[in-house]
């Protein structure tokens, strides 16, 4: 009944790492997209739900071996009497909730990359996609006691730095390649034009909130068991050093992203690549190594998406494929270069070569159906809003709301000076 309590309000804190996405792609955005780009996160919530009770659960017990379907996979069926109210079970239910809210996370992932020009419809069936099939595939190989990845390559990715992070920021370095940047980002000489966002502050909380619900993705990442606190994979560890790295985590990717650029959205930007970047040994680290290694990546990861955006001219809005997927190599890496030779419950020990290995296979896992599936969507007309909308505002044309409908009234009309509330 314990742990029943405990992953109901890591699955509550989550849902606040959704309200963060919201608020910080809505302040990205310029103010004629702003409700396109917030429904996006409301409408893949609203759907992975039940796409990752009929199909998803499903497929992380099911696939652990690789593309074998194991017998476990059972329990995940959705006519399994795991699936449903019974008062004798009081786990099933919180971990169906928990990975649920894990699998939006991921998909969320992808939203703020793809703002301004993406249509609904495209960027909901990417979603599902990525967060009811994809990360569960990822999952299932790396984040499982039994995951090939672990019992064959010693993998160790407590915090989910390579099947969450990785295989989404991948997945979106694949649809932006066929999405294209938005209309005036580029100039004909390669140059690169700022699109600024209309709400900074907004996009700060936004973020701010995203570091809060963090908490209850990373305390769900933890087993509770009458014997004690283990990892996902069955090694003993507890909250307090959870506590200790996930903080020192994020500051130490603040600081060294606000040292970096001076940029306010980097800073608070650089708290998520903090806890990536320390992610897979998040059990671990001495709290002071994970300053430092999240500080540097801090450092490092903005100065990567320049390189993206800049040099290879991937319009990536708010920089996910970086903060999310090149930090989250760094991160399953890190923990072979820090840890190596810390021995799994199954499988061999943690090394760098298994770590690396690893990684590659995220981004790959990530990268290909990304880049398929959008190129299909692409081909049939799916994936992209078009020109006259994009110029006019996506809020037009997918959305029946203003997002400020004040703005277009005047403060005063036919020179008479009262206010329209007079």
């Amino acid at each position: 009944m314990n742990s029943e309590i405990f992953y109901w309000w890591c699955t509550a804190l989550m849902v606040a790492i959704h309200a963060g996405f919201l608020a910080y792609e809505m302040g990205a955005s310029r103010s004629k997209n702003a409700l396109a780009s917030g429904i996006k996160n409301l409408i893949a919530f609203a759907f992975l739900v039940p796409a990752f009770y009929y199909v998803g659960w499903w497929i992380y017990l099911s696939f652990p071996t690789g593309l074998t379907i194991s017998e476990a996979g059972a329990a995940g069926l959705p006519w399994s009497a795991n699936m449903g109210p019974n008062v004798t079970d009081h786990t099933s239910g919180v971990f169906y909730a928990a990975f649920t809210l894990f699998a939006a996370t991921t998909a969320s992932i992808m939203s703020g990359s793809v703002i301004e020009r993406i249509r609904i419809s495209g960027f909901t069936i990417l979603a599902l996609v990525l967060g009811a099939v994809v990360w569960n595939l990822g999952a299932a190989w790396g984040w499982h006691p039994q995951g090939w990845l672990t019992s064959t390559f010693g993998l160790h990715d407590t915090a989910a730095a390579g099947c969450v992070h990785t295989v989404a920021g991948f997945f979106t370095l694949g649809v932006l390649l066929n999405l294209g940047p938005r209309i005036g980002r580029y100039n004909a000489d390669g140059s690169m034009n700022e699109i600024a966002g209309h709400n900074m502050p907004m996009s700060l909380i936004g973020l701010m909130l995203i570091v809060m619900g963090f908490f209850g993705f990373l305390g769900g990442c933890i087993i509770y068991t009458a014997d004690g606190w283990t990892t996902i994979y069955n090694t003993p560890t507890n909250l307090s050093a959870f506590a200790f790295n996930t903080l020192m985590g994020v500051a130490g990717g603040m600081i060294g992203a606000y040292i970096m650029t001076r940029d306010p959205f980097w800073m608070m930007s650089g708290a998520l690549i903090g806890v990536i970047a320390s992610g897979s040994g998040l059990d671990l680290y001495y709290p002071g190594l994970a300053f430092l290694n999240s500080f540097a990546a801090g450092l490092v990861i903005p100065k990567v998406n320049d390189l993206i955006v800049r040099r290879f001219r991937i319009d990536d809005a708010v920089g996910a494929v970086a903060v999310h997927g090149v930090t989250g190599v760094w991160g399953v890496i890190a923990m072979g270069v820090f840890a190596s030779g810390y021995p799994n419950i199954a499988g061999p020990e943690t090394s760098i070569y298994g770590q690396a290995f690893s990684a590659v296979i995220f981004a790959v896992l990530g990268f290909v159906p990304g880049y398929a599936l959008s190129y299909v969507l692409k081909v049939f007309g799916l994936l992209r809003a078009g020109k006259e909308a994009e110029i006019a505002g996506l809020d037009k044309v997918e959305v029946p709301a203003m997002a400020y409908p004040e703005a277009r009234i005047p403060a005063f009309e036919h020179h008479l000076h009262a206010s329209p509330a007079e």
